[in-house]
């Protein structure tokens, strides 16, 4: 159980990390792209409001939170599922290999995201933003992974 742990506090860090690099991501791109810093994130609210969520693209309480909270959740999962799995990597305190798997990791997310996920279940800023900008999007969040990692590695 002590991997789970260790992968889970860590986790805690990189899915913070991750999640507030690519919403920062998101919204710079939502803003350049379409017009609104917010829908992108408002997009992801998708899951418990439909298409009225990817509609919608000024802040709100019912669109904006719940999206930026799935994203986050979202974030922490994948987070914990890298230091599970890549923490041995991880703890060769490389920086260099560090971002390497960060990015690998982020890149096993979008596969999934979208190929692998139902319609339903998509993040939803694929709406909003074009392929080179979610490649951006996922390039921050697997920044932010590696970033996470190193913090919780510091001497």
């Amino acid at each position: 159980m002590e991997p789970w742990k260790t992968a889970i506090q860590r986790g805690l860090v990189g899915g913070a990390t991750s999640s507030l690099l690519s919403t920062a991501a998101l919204a710079a791109l939502g803003k350049r792209e379409a017009g609104s810093a917010y829908a992108p994130t408002n997009a992801v609210s998708h899951w418990i409001w439909g298409d009225q969520a990817v509609q919608h693209h000024g802040p709100s309480a019912r669109y904006t939170l719940p999206g930026y909270l799935i994203h986050h959740g979202s974030a922490m999962f994948w987070s914990v599922i890298f230091e599970r799995l890549c923490g041995e990597l991880l703890d060769r305190k490389n920086p260099a290999l560090t971002l390497g798997v960060g990015t690998a990791a982020s890149a096993v997310a979008c596969f999934t995201d979208y190929q692998l996920t139902p319609q339903r279940l998509k993040p939803g800023y694929e709406n909003h933003l074009s392929r080179p900008a979610l490649a951006v999007v996922y390039g921050a969040f697997g920044v932010g992974l590696a970033i996470g990692a190193m913090l919780c590695r510091r001497s």
